[in-house]
């Protein structure tokens, strides 16, 4: 009597009955809660162990937490993470540049924005390439991280054609005309000189129009453009050469049969006109004119002298 008794004391314990209207009125969890809600119970009943310094590590995580969060807002993070990678070994100790005649290594190091402490791990090499690609004489440019230390950069630069005279300036062109820089020391004193206005642009039709001639264009001094139709040949020895519009190497063909027939580029002349092509006109300096004057002068009194006589 008193085990069944016992027995049914325990089974009540675990099941209550509840009657029809208990059920009605009871409030079940929802489903997700209910791992959370075991968990905090039996977290406050002490059956589940909390393993020592807990605290102080979780601790030490908030305060980085909001570390992290403090200069991520304020903006410092990526001077916390040079200064971090720098200090493990990974600081800019070499640069080496390849490929640079007219760009100097001097701008490059400025653009890259090294002081002795930048970061390998932190250089944005894209950005530092857009920057070294805006110097004057730089065509393209590649710039490579080389772990732990070194960064490289390696350009192609643009090639001088020609001198550019517009006005009183003096530029640097490629042979399309493009400008590179301002024209600053006689290092490219030797390149051909165009003056004029669109003078860069039709700069690299002389090289077909000369192809032929280069005796003639080795004496050419600057091609001058004329209405932005023809050219002017100024010579070496003063003598301007006055070109058609069109026919060019016929022009110069006349011109060097001349030349070689009667040496016309050594005489005492201003200017030789070959833009119409069925006849020269030779232009004298002012001293061959006076001398060309007196010389007809001369004849002149002599042949009425001798018409007198007679």
């Amino acid at each position: 009597m008193f085990a069944l008794t016992l027995k049914n004391m325990r089974r009540s314990r675990h099941r209550v009955p509840l009657a029809i209207d208990d059920v009605e009125d009871a409030f079940v969890l929802p489903r997700p809660l209910r791992r959370a809600v075991r968990f905090l119970v039996s977290l406050g009943s002490g059956r589940i162990n909390i393993p020592a310094h807990t605290g102080t590590v979780a601790t030490f995580m908030l305060f980085g937490a909001t570390a992290l969060y403090g200069m991520s807002v304020g903006g410092h993070s990526q001077a916390v993470a040079e200064a971090t990678t720098s200090a493990a070994g990974f600081a800019i100790e070499d640069v080496k540049v390849s490929g640079n005649d007219e760009t100097s290594e001097i701008e490059i190091l400025q653009l890259l924005g090294l002081d002795g402490t930048t970061s390998l791990v932190a250089l944005n090499a894209d950005a530092a390439r857009q920057k070294i690609a805006n110097l004057p004489w730089v065509q393209n440019v590649e710039v490579r991280k080389v772990y732990p230390k070194t960064v490289e950069v390696k350009l192609k630069e643009r090639k001088a054609y020609a001198i550019w005279q517009h006005g009183a300036e003096l530029s640097l062109i490629q042979k399309d005309g493009s400008v590179i820089a301002p024209l600053r020391d006689n290092k490219f004193a030797k390149l051909p000189l165009f003056v004029g206005r669109d003078a860069e642009t039709a700069a690299a039709s002389i090289d077909d129009a000369f192809a032929k001639w280069p005796d003639v264009r080795s004496h050419v001094k600057a091609f001058v453009r004329v209405a932005g139709r023809r050219w002017d040949l100024y010579l070496d020895n003063g003598v301007i050469v006055r070109l058609p519009e069109d026919n060019i190497d016929g022009a110069l063909a006349r011109l060097t049969k001349l030349d070689k027939d009667q040496n016309l580029l050594q005489r005492d002349i201003a200017a030789v006109d070959l833009r119409l092509a069925d006849r020269t006109a030779i232009e004298l300096t002012p001293d061959a004119t006076l001398r060309r004057q007196a010389a007809v002068d001369a004849r002149n009194k002599a042949l009425k002298k001798a018409g007198q006589d007679t």
